[in-house]
């Protein structure tokens, strides 16, 4: 299995899954079981399938953000409604969502059951092999909705969050903490900083002394303007990327690179509705402090 056509399987599909975590029928449904705001929505909502789990669970699964963050959020979720409220307004704001951003031709088409059938494949291949994957796991313990674009997103979640679980593996082979990782994602151009930062709640002095950490390791330019890469910087980002890549192709080894080209072209047409329909769209506000 060719780990590159791996990432770009799951890159292609992944406005399936993403979209869950900006549109406003996810929060409208939080809001009604009693959670407060986009950041608590987030975490409850995305921890849920672990059960109502300290804090300190969610900052080691979750990575990247700020302890302190997650800590206003979590475990105050728990207390507010129950995981299963909250897992079963995941799925209906899911639902919701891609019935208005997809519209009933391709909700109803032959192309997006073919894709779910492919992606819950790939999907339950990775669910046999759950080691080491602690927040791939407890996704892969719910039961499958029916509709084919439920499964899909489902399908895409688990593979999404396999990924994941493999990518904080790497990180941490690589010696990043956190911070350190976020600088990193920043310095190699795919996610702007002004995202990264405010997102993931870090203070002005913890990135500060990130970017200290890392060019003591001779990993990031001198300066204060643009944070580069040096050689061994980019080189270390590399690798991190390739052995993401590596872990993620068992999953997809179950439908092969014929599967997984056939995936990419009928997700493709999904993908671009869930973007076109607007369902990405990311408001600023939502990372505000009362988030």
């Amino acid at each position: 299995m060719n780990p590159t056509l791996a990432r770009k399987t799951w890159r292609t599909l992944e406005p399936v899954h993403g979209m869950i975590y900006f549109v406003p029928e996810a929060g409208e449904r939080y809001e009604k079981i009693g959670l407060k705001g986009n950041r608590m929505g987030y975490f409850a909502s995305r921890a849920a399938a672990m059960g109502p789990v300290p804090a300190e669970v969610v900052i080691a699964t979750f990575f990247n953000f700020s302890p302190d963050l997650v800590r206003r959020a979590i475990p105050a979720a728990w207390e507010l409604a129950r995981t299963s409220e909250i897992l079963e307004s995941r799925l209906e704001a899911a639902d919701a969502a891609l019935r208005r951003g997809l519209g009933a031709e391709l909700l109803e088409s032959k192309g997006l059951r073919e894709a779910a059938d492919l992606a819950r494949t790939a999907a339950e291949a990775a669910s046999t092999m759950p080691q080491g994957r602690p927040l791939f796991a407890a996704h892969a313990s719910l039961a499958w909705p029916d509709e084919p674009h439920l499964v899909l997103w489902h399908a895409q979640t688990l593979l999404r969050e396999y990924r994941g679980d493999g990518h904080i593996a790497s990180l941490l082979e690589a010696e990043l903490d956190p911070v350190e990782a976020l600088i990193t994602h920043a310095a190699a151009g795919e996610v702007d900083v002004r995202f990264l930062r405010p997102s993931r709640a870090w203070t002005d002095e913890a990135w500060a002394a990130g970017i200290d950490r890392l060019r003591s390791r001779g990993l990031i330019e001198p300066g204060d303007s643009e944070i580069g890469f040096t050689e061994a910087g980019a080189e270390l980002r590399q690798r991190v990327e390739d052995h993401t890549d590596l872990l993620s192709t068992a999953a997809y080894a179950a439908i092969g690179e014929d599967g997984c080209n056939r995936l990419r072209e009928l997700g493709r047409p999904v993908s671009v509705a869930v973007v076109n329909g607007g369902l990405l769209n990311v408001d600023p506000s939502r990372f505000a402090e009362d988030a």
